[in-house]
């Protein structure tokens, strides 16, 4: 969605005029500013209305966190048994 809005507002600009444009989105305050709405939304949306969303974005955040975290490890193993099952071992 917000991509979406992003691309609507460039539309009409043209290429010379999109840097000035997309500069100042770049600077450390925006994106604090950004942050700071996003929270500030979530808080009135879920948190204000005493919703059981954020307990549900928890637990599969975290379990997206965890599975991420072990993939690495995973993969190595997986490519360790290939690597064996190729060699005979």
């Amino acid at each position: 969605m917000a991509l979406r809005n992003f691309y609507n507002q460039i539309r009409g600009l043209k290429v010379k005029e999109l840097p000035n444009y997309v500069k100042p989105m770049l600077s450390v305050n925006y994106v604090k500013r950004t942050i700071q709405r996003g929270l500030d939304s979530y808080h009135a949306k879920y948190i204000e209305t005493d919703s059981v969303e954020p307990l549900l974005h928890v637990c599969f955040g975290g379990m997206i966190f965890s599975y991420l975290v072990a993939l690495p490890e995973e993969r190595r193993h997986l490519e360790h048994q290939q690597h064996a099952k190729e060699h005979g071992h």
